[in-house]
C-alpha cells in the first residue's frame, strides 16, 4: 500500500530520552522545520491551528536528512487512547453478530497510553500466561487536533489533526470473565484490551489534509508476510465523522487523543489463529503507511518480576 508523502514522526538518535519531532518522506527521516524545531509532538498538536499552515507549504527535500534516526511511536504519550468496537459489518458477521438494522451508537474503551503504546518495530510482548490468545486488529486512527466537547457530526472531521495507524492487541482468551459476580461484569474490557505494549502506533502521523476521504481508505494486516485482513474503511457500520461526534460527547476530547476508528475481518479469533513469539505483524492503511512490529515472549528476572 501507498505511504503518505511526508508524515510527522517522533525520533531519537540513540538516546530514546532525547527525542524530538521530525519528517519522514520516502523512507528518509529528517529534521523538522524550524518553527516545530524543540517541540514535543504533543506541543506541535497543542499548536495545530498556528503550525499546520507552516506545514502544508512544507518541502521535505529542503529538510536535512537526520543520520541514525529510530523512530519511536509518534506521540510519547497521547493523552488519551480511545477506541471503536464491533465497527466492521464483516467483522461483525465473523465474530457470530448479526447486522444492526440501522444506526447503533458507538460503543468505546481505553487503552492506557503510557504502557500500551509502542512504536515502530517495537515488540508486542506476549504475557506468560497458560492458555493466551493474542488477536491482532489493524485500525485507521485519529489524531486530535482541538480541544472539543459536544462537537456536531458536520465539524467532527474539522478537529482531527492526522491520521495514524493502530494495532489493537487483544487478548481473547481474557474478555469473558470467569466467575462474574454478575452477568453486567462478564466482559472484562481491561484484561482483552489493556495489555502492555498492546497498542502499537505509526509510523508517524500524516496530516489530515493529506487523505482526501478517510472513509475510502483501504486497511490491511499480515502476519509474518500473510495478509489475514484486506478491507476498507467503506464497511464501517459508524461513519468516522459521527464516531468522533458521539466520542466528544462521552469525554472531552484534547489535542494529541488517538481515537481508532474499529478493525475490519480477518482476526484471528473465528480460525483459532493467534501471535506466537517470532511473528512478525505489518498493519498498514493506504495513502499513510506500514506499521512493522514483531512479537516476542515477555523474560523477567525471578528476583525482580513484580518490579518492571
Amino acid at each position: 500500500m501507498r505511504e503518505a508523502p511526508w508524515m510527522l514522526v517522533t525520533h531519537h538518535q540513540g538516546d530514546a530520552a532525547k527525542s524530538e519531532v521530525g519528517i519522514r518522506a520516502g523512507g528518509v527521516i529528517r529534521r523538522a522545520p524550524d518553527e516545530l524545531a524543540g517541540r514535543t509532538m504533543l506541543e506541535v498538536l497543542g499548536e495545530w491551528d498556528t503550525l499546520a499552515p507552516v506545514l502544508r507549504g512544507l518541502d521535505p527535500d529542503r529538510l536535512a536528512p537526520v543520520e541514525g534516526a529510530v523512530l519511536l511511536a509518534p506521540l510519547l504519550y497521547p493523552p488519551k487512547v480511545l477506541c471503536a468496537g464491533a465497527n466492521y459489518y464483516a467483522h461483525l458477521a465473523e465474530m457470530g453478530v448479526d447486522r444492526p438494522p440501522g444506526p447503533v451508537e458507538p460503543y468505546f474503551f481505553f487503552k492506557p497510553p503510557t504502557t500500551s503504546v509502542v512504536g515502530p518495530g517495537e515488540p508486542i510482548v506476549l504475557p506468560p500466561r497458560a492458555g493466551r490468545k493474542i488477536d491482532w486488529e489493524v485500525e485507521l486512527a485519529a489524531v486530535i487536533g482541538r480541544r472539543c466537547v459536544d462537537v456536531p457530526v458536520e465539524h467532527a472531521l474539522d478537529v482531527v489533526a492526522g491520521w495514524t495507524v493502530v494495532n489493537d492487541v487483544s487478548s481473547r482468551d481474557l474478555l469473558d470473565r470467569a466467575g462474574a459476580i454478575a452477568p453486567p461484569f462478564g466482559h472484562d474490557w481491561v484484561g482483552a484490551k489493556a495489555g502492555d505494549t498492546f497498542c502499537p502506533t505509526g509510523p508517524g502521523i500524516v496530516p489530515s489534509w493529506m487523505v482526501d476521504d478517510p472513509q475510502r481508505v483501504a486497511l490491511r494486516l499480515s502476519v509474518n508476510g500473510v495478509v489475514k485482513q484486506d478491507s476498507s474503511t467503506t464497511d464501517m457500520v459508524t461513519p468516522i465523522d459521527q464516531l468522533i461526534a458521539a466520542a466528544s460527547r462521552a469525554v472531552t476530547l484534547e489535542p494529541g487523543d488517538v481515537l481508532a476508528t474499529g478493525t475490519p475481518a480477518g482476526v484471528g479469533f473465528p480460525r483459532g489463529e493467534f501471535l506466537a513469539p517470532g511473528d512478525e505483524t505489518v498493519a498498514e492503511v493506504d495513502g499513510i503507511g506500514a506499521l512493522h512490529n514483531p512479537v516476542a515472549e515477555r523474560t523477567t528476572r525471578e528476583d525482580s518480576s513484580w518490579a518492571r
